[in-house]
């Protein structure tokens, strides 16, 4: 089993290295993407030096700052995994929790796996209430619209099987990827599992970069994706089940 780990960098020269680090120690099959965004603060020459002492890391270079979901989009087109999981440059998300996420893949039961930060007993950092409040919102309206019952809309951690993941479009380029990739999902009908994950949210003095004005954007992107998105019959179930092979 092989997982494609793919990170959009934009200026995260102070957490780079650790976070590939904490990628690289994880026991598993890994092929890390890492879509340098624009970057300007060094990050672009760290990810070079890293590159080439590390076979399974991979450097794609954008050549402008074109946005989150410009990145994730040129990332998963590149994946060869059978797995696929975003992974933030930041050290908000622990990839020691890539073995949970991937659980209800391995076992037949899920086509995608999201990491809630509002499940489990792992430890959080205390931060923005109204961050909290904004997330809840946009998780309860991505729930009516979509029908599902997540508890964590906005998380960075998602996981797909690869071939699912690069059969859908995706069109956002900024922060837009949560709400248009969680509609596309579930006009998909694809079975979608959630799991517990521990969070350390950083501050805006810390390099948080998304704010109020991406929140709307989000609820433009959830009616948008709704309205225009087809809904398709669910897959057969020999097609989404992974064979022996692939869960070992």
């Amino acid at each position: 089993m092989k997982l494609s780990v793919v990170m959009p960098v934009y200026n995260e020269q102070g957490t780079l290295q650790e976070v590939i680090a904490r990628v690289l120690a994880v026991p598993l099959n890994i092929e890390l993407i890492c879509v340098d965004d624009g970057s300007t603060d060094g990050s672009r020459e760290t990810l070079s030096q890293i590159q080439s002492s590390h076979p399974q890391v991979r450097v794609l270079l954008q050549p402008r700052n074109m946005g989150k979901g410009a990145a994730l989009r040129r990332g998963i087109q590149e994946s060869t995994g059978d797995y696929v999981i975003i992974q933030d440059a930041d050290l908000e998300y622990d990839p020691a929790e890539y073995q949970v996420l991937l659980g209800p893949l391995l076992q037949g039961k899920a086509d995608v796996v999201y990491g809630s930060r509002f499940l489990g007993a792992g430890p959080h950092r205390v931060l923005y209430f109204w961050h909290s409040v904004g997330n809840w919102i946009l998780t309860l309206i991505s729930n009516a619209l979509t029908n599902m019952n997540l508890s964590d809309m906005e998380t960075c951690y998602k996981v797909f099987r690869r071939e699912i993941l690069q059969s859908i479009s995706i069109e956002e380029d900024r922060f837009g990827f949560e709400p248009e990739i969680t509609v596309k999902i579930a006009k998909r009908r694809l079975r979608v599992y959630e799991v517990g994950i521990s969070y350390w949210g950083r501050t805006y003095e810390e390099g948080k970069k998304i704010g109020w004005k991406d929140g709307f954007r989000a609820l433009w992107c959830l009616g948008k994706y709704t309205l225009k998105e087809p809904s398709l019959s669910p897959q057969s179930a020999s097609d989404r089940v992974p064979s022996v092979h692939d869960a070992h």
